[in-house]
């Protein structure tokens, strides 16, 4: 018997070969969406560092780590934390990140989570960027919104989490 995988329109499918064929649905994991290697900033930079990032890179998240060396997570910086928090709270000074990153809760996800469980996490948190960490916390890759549509190929079923992430909780927003 020979596996293979085949992707269709509705995304992934795991094909045997013989005089039964059986379709299943492949696991597609985290690893296998993720942006590896993300650009990442220490709490101690300067916001102005953080900012020019996204700019750059045309980002909206950026994620915090301890040091360059270790990369173990500890908070992320968002264009909103900067909008919110710095911008409109009138800081006139070049304040040092972690003044203004989201550090808690941080959600994550291990490399091998099936990516059921990050559309869960991002429709239960309604964030659009989940990070990629090792069980020692250390960052490994980020998976966005564009990354579940555009790699694993399941274009209604993106829709839909897109839709759910946006959903506002407050009735006043």
């Amino acid at each position: 018997m020979r596996l293979t995988v085949q992707l269709g329109a509705d995304g992934p499918r795991l094909a045997t070969s013989g005089s039964n064929t059986l379709w299943k649905e492949a696991i597609v994991k985290a690893r296998d969406v993720m942006t590896e290697h993300p650009q990442a900033v220490t709490p101690s930079d300067p916001l102005s560092h953080a900012a020019a990032l996204m700019r750059d890179g045309d980002l909206g998240f950026v994620p915090v780590v301890e040091d360059r060396e270790t990369r173990r997570l500890v908070g992320v910086i968002t264009d909103r934390d900067i909008a919110i928090r710095h911008v409109a709270a009138a800081h006139d000074e070049d304040c040092a990140i972690k003044q203004h990153m989201t550090a808690n809760p941080l959600i994550t996800v291990a490399p091998d989570a099936p990516t059921s469980d990050v559309h869960s996490l991002m429709v239960e948190h309604q964030v659009r960027r989940v990070a990629v960490v090792d069980s020692d916390g250390h960052l490994l890759g980020v998976i966005a919104q564009a990354d579940v549509a555009t790699k694993e190929g399941r274009d209604k079923e993106t829709g839909q989490i897109v839709e759910r992430i946006s959903e506002s909780r407050d009735p006043l927003r």
